[in-house]
């Protein structure tokens, strides 16, 4: 008798898990990679679970049909754009099937025997390539990083050698010094020059010359001036002439329209007079 009652409850903890004592339908959908998925494992909306994977066919070598049995009370909230996807129960647990409600482009309830619109899972053999390819990667540069920390610090190289040597600091920065001095007697020469010119420029004997190179530069700007106003000239006339042409053509037309108007209200009397 105990063992009946135990065979039971055993029935009925499973039958109620798997939504064997509910009314329930079915839905199913394409994936290229179950990863991993089992008949029997759950099926969850909104994290609850709400019913089970009842089969798992291989359609074509890139398809396999997952076939769902779900219970009818959560179909009012299924729409017929829902999706599925392959997720995990946690960290390392069960695979599961994950259903998103839908909405988006259509509110009509899902039905039964309908084919979802499935999101495979990602591939994991392919990002574990790719993380041991990175991780490949930075250990290089890393080797890398470490051997030229290392050459510096023995004082190798011209970093190393600038940032290890007192020698090489102290002539780097007397060529500093040298530089700023250098500039500070170019600066002081050009003031000196430009004195010397505006003093040139104050000469009796020079006077004549700087004048006489005032005078062409003048001279220059006034015969690129004068032909600005010939041009300009050149223009005005040309655009009266154009003007004068215009306006000689539009009274020739209103004269010529004047007389064919006059013509028309004479032969327009006189077919009123007959």
């Amino acid at each position: 008798m105990v063992g009946l009652v135990v065979l039971l409850m055993g029935i009925f903890l499973i039958g109620n898990q798997k939504s064997l004592f509910s009314s329930t339908f079915n839905v199913n959908g394409n994936f290229k990679n179950v990863n991993g998925l089992q008949i029997g494992n759950n099926v969850r909306f909104a994290g609850i679970n709400i019913g089970v994977v009842e089969s798992i066919d291989i359609v074509n070598d890139t398809s396999v049909r997952v076939g769902l049995t779900l219970n009818n009370k959560v179909k009012k909230f299924i729409k017929k754009d829902a999706k599925m996807s392959i997720g995990s129960d946690g960290l390392m647990g069960d695979k599961l099937i994950v259903i998103s409600p839908g909405g988006a482009s259509t509110n009509e309830m899902v039905s039964n025997g309908q084919a979802l619109t499935s999101v495979n899972p990602m591939d994991m053999d392919k990002v574990i390539a790719k993380l041991t390819k990175i991780a490949d990667n930075a250990a290089v540069i890393t080797e890398g990083l470490g051997s030229i920390v290392n050459k510096v610090n023995s004082g190798q190289g011209s970093i190393g050698r600038l940032l290890n040597s007192d020698k090489l600091s102290k002539n780097l920065e007397s060529t500093v010094a040298q530089a700023q001095t250098t500039m500070a007697s170019a600066q002081k020469t050009t003031a000196t020059l430009n004195e010397d010119l505006h003093a040139a420029q104050s000469n009796f004997l020079l006077k004549g010359f700087f004048n006489k190179k005032k005078k062409a530069e003048q001279a220059k700007l006034d015969s690129i001036a004068k032909v600005q106003k010939d041009l300009k000239g050149k223009q005005d006339k040309k655009s009266k002439a154009t003007q004068d042409s215009l306006d000689k053509v539009q009274k020739a037309l209103k004269k010529q329209q004047d007389k064919d108007q006059k013509a028309f209200d004479k032969a327009q009397k006189a077919a009123g007079n007959n």
